[in-house]
């Protein structure tokens, strides 16, 4: 049996692939940043006048609060009322689904096709 000798890959498509994955990896975690498509949209429920007991904040949250920079509870009121909104659109859902499930398939396939390289690579051709 003959032993698997894998390609040989030059020093500049191996800086390439790496340059080109590094680009990849840190646009996908950037991007959506900068779209506004990262985090839930927030809603800040009103309070009049708010005090820290109308905040619902305890001594030990209030030193905290201080300690962060906000010397009242006016100044602290978006942040503790803030509420996300966890809602969805059941089209936004469908095309992650389709989309997901796509990439699994597609990801499947190019697998396949590798694997049947390698084998054939390995014994030769039926």
């Amino acid at each position: 049996m003959a032993h698997y000798v894998p390609p040989k890959q030059g020093r500049a498509s191996q800086i390439v692939d790496v340059v080109l994955l590094m680009a990849l990896t840190i646009g996908v975690l950037l991007l959506p940043g900068y779209l506004g498509l990262s985090g839930a949209s927030r809603t800040v429920v009103p309070v009049e006048n708010p005090t820290w007991e109308s905040l619902g904040q305890n001594p030990t949250m209030v030193e905290r609060w201080n300690a962060l920079g906000f010397a009242d509870a006016a100044a602290a009121h978006d942040f503790i009322t803030a509420r996300f909104d966890y809602s969805f659109t059941w089209t936004a859902l469908i095309v992650m689904i389709v989309v997901v499930i796509g990439y699994f398939i597609l990801l499947l396939r190019f697998s396949e096709q590798e694997y049947r390289e390698v084998i054939r690579e390995k014994f030769g051709e039926k």
